[in-house]
C-alpha cells in the first residue's frame, strides 16, 4: 500500500511539473506548439456588452431555478 501512494504522489508530482513547464499564456498556438504571432487583440469588453452578459447570466439561472422547482413539484410523493 505504501508502494502504491509513493508512485502514485510520484505521478502527481512529475504531471504537476509538466504542466507547469507548459507556456501559461492565452495566445494561440500554431501546430507545432511555438506561438504564432496573429492580429488578435485583446480589448477591454464594454457596459454594454457586459450587461448583455449579465442579463444572459441571470436568465440561464432563472431558466435552471425555474426547472428545479418544475423538478420537485412533480416528484410524486
Amino acid at each position: 500500500m505504501k508502494k502504491f501512494t509513493l508512485a502514485l504522489t510520484a505521478l502527481t508530482a512529475l504531471g504537476g511539473i509538466a504542466l507547469a513547464a507548459g507556456s501559461a499564456t492565452a495566445a494561440p498556438m500554431s501546430v507545432n506548439g511555438m506561438q504564432s504571432e496573429s492580429g488578435v487583440t485583446q480589448v477591454r469588453m464594454d457596459r454594454g456588452e457586459r450587461m448583455m452578459m449579465k442579463k444572459r447570466m441571470m436568465r440561464k439561472n432563472m431558466m435552471k431555478r425555474r426547472m428545479m422547482k418544475k423538478r420537485m413539484m412533480n416528484r410524486g410523493m
